[in-house]
């Protein structure tokens, strides 16, 4: 449940790395607090946007931050945490949210939930959660139910779509649901003002959100036999890059007809790191304006990830030249012990992803290795505070900072 806006804390320059780091443990802390420690498992990195939110439209008081307690993601070192209405609202919307995340992993019957009994302690949890979430919501003025709402049309959603129905009609529910959360914020901070522009955003970030988890999980969905958006809408990368493009693009705009007391790091989370965030979906490593699949030396292969070209979906070695770089690595490719790639492996179940979790949470391994292995997709992921040399995103987006 990390999310989709994973920065670097390297490019968090002036500061901005100390007040990331607050909003999280802030986020943390909230759950922690309210909900007991259990809840804690719910923190991600979308989330603590709301709070990020929420503050940026207010002046900065005494009252808002608190010194915590050591925590080995700090290496056992204290440090100021952000407090306050926006940290509880994330921390309702993380719970609501992630109440729906494992009902769906319940109905999908993913790995030990498959079990019956686990499947009913599971849905114990999601509903605790439930109640948790509608109570601080509802002590925050914000009304869950818009979100409790999104989580069940969803699932009809994707019961009826299939070949042909466009994409955005199956992100909607996201869309609603983060538009929601992020207009509130406005609320919170007293900046009426600010209701429809927010709004919008939240719309765009929730459908981009969408997008790149599918973009994400397309293979593993395909092995697995799982649903996913883009296969079950006959919709190609090319479209899912582009409407991703336009979501940043919608994004920043919105952004500017809101009043921020301090932007700062709103810019950086939700216009830069944004940008990043697709194109590490899409696994290109410049901005989309540059080209899809670009880099600064040169264009790569038009049909990379694609589907399409001589070799596309349609080809019977399932995409791709046989045993070339990028290739299939089953019949018709090379094995891994000859150079092809290993197989995808198989998504953990919930408990055992929470299990994972708090083994590299404990060991600070989320926020300082260089490379570990996510707790429920098992997909290699990048610690947080990693030792790397980032290039200032500003020299390709081309905003003014």
């Amino acid at each position: 449940m990390f999310g989709i806006v994973r920065p670097c804390t390297h490019r968090l320059a002036d500061g901005l790395k100390t007040e990331w780091m607050a909003h999280l443990c802030g986020l943390c802390l909230a759950l922690r607090s309210d909900h007991g420690q259990f809840a804690r498992v719910v923190t991600n990195y979308d989330g603590l946007i709301v709070s990020v939110l929420t503050e940026a439209q207010t002046e900065r008081t005494p009252a808002s931050r608190r010194t915590a307690g050591p925590c080995p993601l700090r290496a056992m070192r204290t440090a100021p945490v952000a407090r306050g209405e926006g940290a509880r609202l994330a921390a309702a919307v993380s719970l609501v949210l992630a109440s729906a995340k494992v009902r769906d992993h319940v109905v999908d019957r993913d790995g030990v939930l498959a079990r019956k009994p686990v499947a009913a302690a599971a849905r114990r949890v999601a509903a605790g959660w439930d109640r948790a979430g509608v109570r601080t919501g509802a002590e925050l003025g914000f009304d869950t139910a818009v979100l409790l709402d999104a989580v069940d049309r969803q699932t009809g959603i994707e019961a009826l779509a299939g070949l042909g129905t466009p994409l955005l009609t199956v992100t909607e529910p996201t869309e609603t649901a983060t538009a929601a959360a992020f207009a509130h914020t406005a609320v919170l901070a007293g900046r009426p003002e600010n209701l429809a522009p927010l709004a919008e955003a939240g719309r765009l970030f929730g459908r981009l959100a969408h997008l790149l988890d599918a973009v994400e999980d397309r293979q593993a969905d395909a092995a697995s036999g799982a649903w996913n958006p883009l296969t079950a809408t006959g919709t190609s990368l090319v479209e899912a890059r582009r409407l991703a493009d336009d979501a940043v693009h919608g994004v920043r705009l919105a952004l500017r007809e809101a009043r921020f007391v301090d932007d700062k790091l709103v810019h950086v989370l939700l216009a830069h790191e944004l940008r990043n965030s697709v194109n590490r979906a899409f696994g290109t490593t410049t901005c989309a304006h540059q080209g899809y699949g670009g880099t600064p030396q040169g264009p790569q292969n038009p049909y990379q990830g694609s589907g399409y070209g001589p070799y596309g979906s349609n080809n019977p070695y399932g995409g791709g030249i046989p045993g070339a770089p990028g290739g299939p690595s089953g019949p018709g490719g090379l094995p891994p012990q000859f150079g092809g790639e290993p197989p995808t492996p198989k998504r953990r179940g919930f408990l055992a992803g929470c299990a994972v979790f708090t083994g590299l949470f404990c060991t600070c391994q989320i926020c300082c290795a260089k490379e570990y292995e996510g707790p429920w997709s098992r997909k290699k992921r990048e610690g947080c505070c990693r030792d790397c040399d980032c290039p200032d995103c500003c020299d390709c987006c081309g905003c003014d900072c």
